[in-house]
This record gives structure tokens, sequence and C-alpha cells, in this order.
């Protein structure tokens, strides 16, 4: 089993920072937002890395605009102010944000570059969703494009670039033409990463900065390993 290195106040890999919020590169196994599990979520390290910097006094106001699930990692954007969270999550929701993953996948798309249009009906006693080429009860439009942006050894590389936000869409719809991400078991691959996580990888996020209005563009490193090193 790899050793896994769990983000904390003074590890964490910071994209961005100014006074109406921070970027910060995920890692795998960080768990965005606290959930049943009990362990501490990336918000409450974000939280203490703040109060620390900033030697601030009581609690430290920090909101959580979107997030990544616990196997991915990359970007995650957190509001340090009630204005920038309203503004963030409003262009969030509304789509006014450009997202770019990075993918490793093993069996080769069906294209080098396609539009995939699937209807996701989310699972909630698995946790996962299931895409569908029509459209059934309770399912949600998922809409994304991808490329095949390297051929490696026994993998290829994807750039996608979703148009919705769904539960696990990446996941699901990579998975439903036959090519499941590495080490994501619950989608089809054959066998888990030695660190517990996918590859899959939250790259790149532009948008309008909520406050200044300039124009906000953030890349984010890949974990170090023999795969992502190689793209």
């Amino acid at each position: 089993m790899a050793e896994k290195i769990v983000s904390n106040k003074s590890n964490l890999q910071i994209l961005h920072e100014d006074n109406h919020l921070i970027v910060i590169n995920k890692r795998v196994g960080d768990i965005v937002q606290g959930d049943k599990t009990g362990d501490k979520p990336l918000s409450e390290v974000v939280k203490e890395y703040i109060k620390d910097k900033y030697e601030k006094p009581g609690e430290v106001f920090l909101g959580v605009v979107h997030r990544l699930d616990r196997p991915t990692t990359g970007i995650v954007v957190f509001a340090k102010t009630s204005k920038a969270l309203e503004r963030l999550n409003k262009m969030f929701s509304e789509r006014e944000t450009s997202k770019t993953y990075w993918a490793v996948v093993k069996n080769k798309t069906p294209k080098n570059e396609d539009n995939l249009v699937h209807f996701l009906k989310r699972n909630e006693k698995n946790n996962t969703s299931k895409a569908h080429l029509k459209e059934v009860p309770d399912s949600k439009k998922a809409s994304l494009d991808y490329k095949i942006i390297k051929e490696l050894n026994n993998y290829f590389a994807l750039e996608i670039n979703l148009h919705t936000g769904r539960h696990h869409q990446i996941r699901a719809q990579l998975s439903a033409i036959g090519s499941p991400i590495k080490g994501d078991l619950k989608y089809g691959f054959d066998r888990s990463n030695p660190d517990g996580g996918i590859h899959l990888h939250a790259r790149k996020l532009s948008f309008i900065h909520p406050v200044s209005k300039e124009n906000i563009e953030i890349v984010a490193p890949t974990p170090s390993d023999a795969i992502w090193n190689s793209i």
C-alpha cells in the first residue's frame, strides 16, 4: 500500500489565494466537506490554515463552493467571504465557469474525440450514478466532451470538458462507453490503485473573480506517479 499524504494546515497545496477566495490542489483521500466517516474535511484544514496564518481570533468563515469525489484530485475552490460565496455559488450553478479534467483509462475510447450525452440516474444506496442513453425517470441530462491527449504504454490520457455537473458524471459516462478510469472499481475498472485513488484530476478552472472581476485561470499540477508524470 502506497503511503498516503493527508493534507494538513502545513502541507496544503495552495494554487491561489486572495482576500476573497482560496484554491487548493486536493490530494487523494482528502474529503472536501464533512460526512458520515467523521474524517477531518479539507474545509476544516483550510480554516485552520487561515486562522494560523492571519492570527484570526474566533471562528474563521469559509464557504464550500463545489466538491470533488474523495478518490479524485485537483482544483477545489473555497470562499473566504460571504460576498464571494454567494457570487461563486451562482457562477458554478449557472455554469459560468470552465472546467477541464484529465483522466487515464485502459481501454481506448471508441473515438479519439467525442461529445457524450447521457441521462444519469443516481442510486443513493450504493452512491453511484448509472448512465442511460435515453431519458429514464428521475434521470438528469449529462454532457461532456473528451479527446485523447496522449497514448501511454498501457493507457490513454484524456482531456475532458464538462458541460454539466452531475454526480460522478465523468466516471459514469466513461464507464458507459467501455473506458472506466484507472483505479475506479466502482465503475468497472479491474483493480484499485495502491493509494485508493482514481486517475481523475480536476486540471484547469477558468472563471471571473467574484469581486475583482478579473479573469482567473488556475492549473493544478497532477499527483506525482509514473503514469501522471508521463503525460
